[in-house]
């Protein structure tokens, strides 16, 4: 234990935390880091002995469980055989020809080539780039504007930060940049005017879409970036319509649609790919977290045949395509992404999170919605969220000041369960391993309502 509290004084010391209270960490007054030493399954452990349900898959992204030996295997084959080289100037490695032939046989919409970065922040930034290239090469150097959405999540960093729809991102840090525009967020719930359906509402988000589009000038818009379920904005599947209405506007247009498929790909929602699931046909395809379960850092820009056949045929006119980075395709995250596809495969993990997917969604709403708090359940695959009003016939919210998202979620992790309080509300939100069994949900569940109802029970009190 003395090592431990070393290493908590060490991190404390020089670690600088993302999402993380800075003043009130290096104080104390938050406690020392928790120091996870391992995991199984959909458990992980900390130094304390404690054990932990892990009902997020890290940050959505342990999609086969901890502890899968098959990886670990495969990353130390490809280390042993090459640790490292580049892909510049049409170098590869076996590995990465044979991830990418894969992932453009499973991408949806017309995928013809596959770019890599480590993580979905960077890869937003490349399809960025990639939405102001295409334009540029087919002469129409104003069409670069990006619309993104309100509570849509595409990374932190610069460009990709600015695409993200929620303002704690951008505060104090300049973002967001000029050209990256905002619509509203296709949450049917707080967003939908009295009588409307969801395909009303629906509607209503796709014409708000072509009034900026108008307003703005086609001309000066190059492409809509968009979540198929949004996620960190509040774990919200789209309304009935809503993808329908959407692609009719960009089409309409001359618009790319980019599917960030960060969080929905390779399972999650119950379907190889959420653009699938909701009859989307994107031009660019956004890959990270699933693709390698976070075992190593790996993302990917999938890139369509609308796009990419306006880059061959400049080539001659403009050169090499001038984007990269050092470690671009890297060869143990290749191989890695491969045995975790495998596994994805194998076990046929989209179809289990569809079938236990269903469950979960019962027995969320078996339990959260007989609760006077509880405005919304919702949820689609292993995405679920539970959202906490003060008052569910009015929609009136709780005082931000009483915290009952984040307290929840506290009392969650008091008896060993993860599960994230989420922005932008109180809401508690749920995305589990894929390998998770019907009796780890129904474990997951009522540790969740257990926490639920002492914080219920302390809010009468106050």
């Amino acid at each position: 234990m003395n090592d431990m509290k070393t290493i908590a004084e060490k991190d404390r010391g020089t670690v600088l935390h993302p999402f993380t209270q800075l003043k009130d960490f290096a104080g104390g007054k938050i406690g020392d880091p928790t120091i996870i030493t391992g995991g199984k399954g959909i458990h992980i452990q900390d130094a304390q002995g404690h054990s932990y349900i892990d009902g997020f898959a890290g940050l959505y992204c342990v999609n086969i469980g901890y502890g899968r030996t098959e990886v670990a295997e495969a990353i130390a084959r490809q280390a042993y055989q090459l640790a490292y080289y580049h892909t510049y100037a049409a170098h590869t490695t076996e590995q990465l020809a044979n991830l990418s032939d894969r992932l453009v046989r499973m991408a949806p919409g017309k995928a013809c080539k596959v770019f890599y970065g480590l993580s979905g922040s960077d890869a937003n930034e490349t399809q960025a780039k990639l939405v102001w290239y295409y334009n540029n090469l087919r002469g129409q150097p104003r069409k670069k504007k990006i619309i993104s959405r309100e509570r849509g999540y595409h990374g932190c960093s610069v460009i990709s930060g600015s695409m993200t729809g929620m303002s704690f991102y951008h505060d104090h840090m300049d973002l967001p940049f000029a050209g990256i525009l905002h619509t509203g967020a296709p949450h049917y719930y707080w967003g939908a005017e009295p009588g409307e359906t969801e395909e009303s509402f629906s509607r209503r988000r796709a014409g708000e879409l072509e009034e900026l589009i108008v307003r703005e000038g086609p001309e000066t818009v190059g492409a809509f970036i968009a979540e198929p379920v949004l996620g960190t904005g509040g774990i919200t599947p789209p309304p009935s319509g809503y993808w329908r209405e959407i692609q009719a506007v960009l089409r309409r247009y001359d618009i790319l649609l980019i599917a960030d498929e960060v969080i929905c790909g390779f399972g999650r929602t119950g379907a190889d790919f959420g653009s699938r699931l909701y009859e989307m046909e994107p031009d660019l395809v956004t890959v990270a977290k699933g693709l390698t379960s976070g075992y190593v850092p790996l993302s990917a820009a999938i890139v369509g045949e609308r796009v990419y056949a306006v880059m061959e045929e400049a080539a001659d006119r403009v050169g090499a395509f001038s984007h990269g980075y050092t470690y671009s395709g890297h060869p143990v995250a290749a191989a890695a992404a491969n045995a975790v596809l495998d596994i994805v495969e194998k076990e046929r993990l989209s179809e289990r999170a569809r079938i236990v997917g269903l469950h979960f969604m019962k027995r969320l709403k078996e339990r959260f919605d007989q609760l006077e708090i509880v405005g919304e359940v919702r949820g689609v695959g292993l995405l679920g969220a539970v959202e906490f009003v003060a008052d569910r016939e009015t929609k009136r919210r709780f005082d931000p000041q009483l915290k009952v998202g984040a307290r929840i979620s506290k009392a969650a992790r008091d008896r060993g369960l993860i599960a994230r309080a989420m922005p932008h509300g109180d809401i508690l939100g749920f995305a589990p391993p894929l390998v998770v069994t019907e009796s780890e949900i129904d474990e997951i569940v009522e540790r969740a309502y257990r926490a639920t109802r002492q914080v219920m029970d302390e809010l009468a009190k106050e």
